[in-house]
């Protein structure tokens, strides 16, 4: 558990402190969310909510090693990738989601610390393996609903022609940018939301502990 906690040091520092990614936290990032994910395979490593949540914290990295390999090809390749694949579109909204996914992940945890601190009987119903799990899955499907929306923007935008303009359907382009701007916008409140929330948790369990 000392590990994990480091890990989750990291990454609220990575992604509720700091105020934009660098190459040196997402390299740090990287490397503990690998360690973390060998060390969940461990026997000695019990089934708990707290535990899901890490796991799916560490799965989101996933998505920054995919943008780091679209970065290598458009690299390599140059403008035939990018114009192909739309990568620079796609590796910055897989990077988003990375971000989003953490973002509301340390949230859960750092809900759940709160409620293991100040109400440990009444929400033990609660913090059950069944119901992290249920919730990293939740969470998933939200942000993978909000990659494809912004993936999609992007690409009707890069495809925009005079053909496009008087279609019959141009309504569903400018219903998919307008949709896709409110959820942009959406996504920075709710980040400072997040921020406001995980403070108040563990300025709470700070205090409350400093209290015993």
């Amino acid at each position: 558990m000392k590990d994990f906690r480091r890990y989750l040091v990291l990454k609220y520092i990575q992604y509720l402190i700091l105020s934009s990614p660098n190459s040196i936290s997402t390299f740090l990032g990287l490397l503990g969310s690998l360690y973390t994910m060998v060390t969940l395979q461990s026997a000695k490593v019990s089934s708990k909510s707290t535990t899901v949540f890490i796991s799916s914290l560490a799965k989101a990295d996933l998505l920054v090693s995919i943008s780091i390999v679209l970065e290598v090809l458009m690299w390599t390749f140059g403008d035939n990738v990018s114009s192909m694949m739309f990568s620079p579109a796609l590796q910055q909204n897989l990077l988003t989601a990375n971000t989003h996914l953490s973002c509301l992940l340390l949230s859960c945890i750092a809900l759940e610390a709160y409620l293991i601190t100040f109400f440990p009987t009444e929400s033990r119903c609660l913090r059950t393996v069944r119901n992290a799990r249920l919730t990293s899955r939740v969470i998933w499907v939200l942000v993978a609903t909000e990659c494809v929306l912004l993936q999609g923007d992007d690409l009707l935008q890069a495809s925009t022609t005079p053909a496009l303009q008087s279609s019959p359907y141009l309504w569903l382009f400018h219903l998919s940018s307008l949709a896709a701007a409110l959820l942009r916008s959406l996504s920075y409140l709710l980040g400072i939301l997040l921020r406001i929330v995980n403070v108040y948790f563990y300025y709470k369990i700070f205090f409350s502990m400093s209290n015993r």
